[in-house]
């Protein structure tokens, strides 16, 4: 197929990996961020042929996998409500909760609906004045724009019955608190082509400098991943820490304007809890102050929820690199894709989902 045939050319991508396997001295840990990275890179087997002295290790760009319990509760208390239609996209629906998930509430009766775009939530708003109707806003910069817009839209048509609850989360923020943590594994960053796409790569800069860490901005081919590994690895041995963008065929240094400037005039940053990691301060998007009659958390009053994690998953560990799916203990037998514990095994960007749909379920030399 013209323009994507040549991103997943073998004899290119062979050219790579030699090249890899020819410049590599030293053990590395390279953290892709995405989690469409993550499962590119399972299904295609590119940490496979890697050297040894390379570990990939996947980060936390799973926005399903970072939406806290606490948010996933009060999408079950609202959607429980006889007034209100809930949307939210398909893979949002099996997510559980403390006790249960969406397909559960919806199964006990209550108006859940998949919708395929933000614009889908605000049309069932218009046709159905008699309710609340609710969209689940999950995601990071990438989905920004659309919610923004959502919620424009309905603002200007005066569509009070209309409203999102809001769970967006930014990357930059989460890269620092991975880098700042004593813990911290990570000494080069592949970056999100996608969020990267919609905010450009200058918020990059200074973290690159502030940590001395490379970071390539990388797509989601195997030809993009493998070469975002190359660039990442010359730096390394090279001992330099700067920005690259590979994914130049779509990304540029500011990003989309128009699309930042709708974000801008939409949401805030604000401080935001992610999922098996706790809160990072300001790593997440809410809605100003101005549009908090389209804030779901506002409308419905729903105050402060604390929950506990399950203590058999270990998917924030996971999402920080420090560990793999395969060594946690409940991967593949207590916990799979039918009955997940944890949102990393349900979502289709998810590492545990990605370990297991690809039958990763031993350790690789890299990580003996």
């Amino acid at each position: 197929m013209k323009y994507l045939d040549e991103y997943r050319n073998p004899d290119i991508v062979k050219k790579m990996f030699e090249e890899i396997h020819a410049i590599t001295t030293k053990p590395w840990v390279i953290m892709e961020i995405c989690g469409g990275q993550t499962h590119s890179i399972m299904k295609n087997g590119i940490d496979q042929l890697l050297p040894d002295k390379i570990e990939l290790v996947h980060g936390p760009g799973c926005p399903v996998c970072v939406t806290p319990l606490e948010q996933i509760d009060k999408a079950l208390d609202i959607a429980s409500r006889p007034d209100v239609i809930f949307t939210s996209f398909g893979d949002m629906l099996r997510v559980p909760g403390s006790s249960k998930d969406l397909f559960m509430v919806k199964s006990e009766g209550a108006d859940v609906r998949i919708v395929y775009s933000t614009l889908d939530a605000v049309k069932i708003a218009r046709e159905n004045p008699d309710k609340k109707v609710v969209f689940f806003a999950v995601g990071f910069e990438t989905t920004a724009p659309n919610n923004a817009m959502a919620v424009w839209q309905a603002h200007r048509e005066g569509l009070t019955n209309f409203s999102i609850l809001v769970s967006h989360v930014l990357v930059p923020p989460a890269m620092e608190a991975l880098l700042s943590s004593p813990q911290n594994r990570v000494q080069g960053y592949l970056a999100a082509g996608h969020v990267c796409t919609i905010m450009g790569w200058e918020e990059y800069i200074p973290i690159a400098a502030k940590y001395k860490v490379p970071i390539t901005v990388t797509g989601f081919e195997p030809m993009d991943i493998v070469e975002g590994i190359l660039l990442t690895v010359h730096q390394l041995e090279k001992g330099t820490h700067k920005v690259e963008n590979q994914y130049a065929r779509l990304v540029k240094k500011e990003g989309n304007l128009p699309a930042r400037d709708l974000i801008n005039k939409i949401f805030q940053v604000s401080d935001r809890k992610w999922r098996g990691i706790g809160e990072i301060p300001l790593s997440g998007f809410s809605l100003r102050p101005e549009f908090e009659n389209h804030d779901a958390d506002k409308v419905f009053d729903l105050g402060e929820i604390k929950v506990d994690e399950p203590p058999e998953c270990i998917s924030g560990i996971i999402l920080q690199g420090l560990k793999k799916p395969h060594e946690c203990p409940a991967f593949g037998k207590k916990c799979t894709p039918q009955n997940p514990l944890g949102a990393t095994m349900v979502s289709s960007e998810g590492a545990c989902a990605a370990y297991y749909a690809y039958h990763r379920f031993e350790k690789t030399k890299s990580e003996e």
